[in-house]
């Protein structure tokens, strides 16, 4: 198993971006692959399940790990067929604004796929 970090850093405070996390509701404005969230709650819960919907309508299977909003972090897993990818968010405040780091564990070949849009979305996650 591989393990990715990436980081964005971006204008916007860092409360904010958190919000853009733990509101399901707004996962799409800011992940364009994300076209929809079904889960029953609409706020990040540990033990939270669901699927997350893409632009092409693909259901991805999912289950929060961890929620920690007071240190602004939390801890996901998804599966894609036989493939299972754990996903660690965090968002700090910065001057002028925050940052955010996404650290993915899962096959090496599957994290590099997705890199270019989880960073793209990072970016979208941070400003205004």
């Amino acid at each position: 198993m591989a393990s990715l970090t990436l980081h964005a850093v971006g204008p916007i405070d860092a409360d904010t971006a958190w919000q853009r996390y733990a509101r399901l509701d707004a996962w799409a404005s800011w992940a364009p692959q994300i076209r929809y969230v079904h889960a029953d709650r609409r706020l990040l819960v540990p033990g939270l399940t669901g699927q997350v919907e893409s632009v092409a309508r693909i259901k991805v299977p999912f289950r929060v790990e961890a929620v920690d909003g007071a240190r602004r972090t939390w801890s996901w897993r998804v599966r894609v067929g036989p493939v299972r990818i754990r996903l660690h968010h965090e968002v700090h405040a910065s001057e002028g604004g925050c940052r955010t780091d996404l650290t993915m564990y899962g096959p090496g070949l599957v994290l590099a796929a997705y890199a270019p849009l989880a960073r793209f979305a990072l970016r979208r996650l941070v400003r205004r």
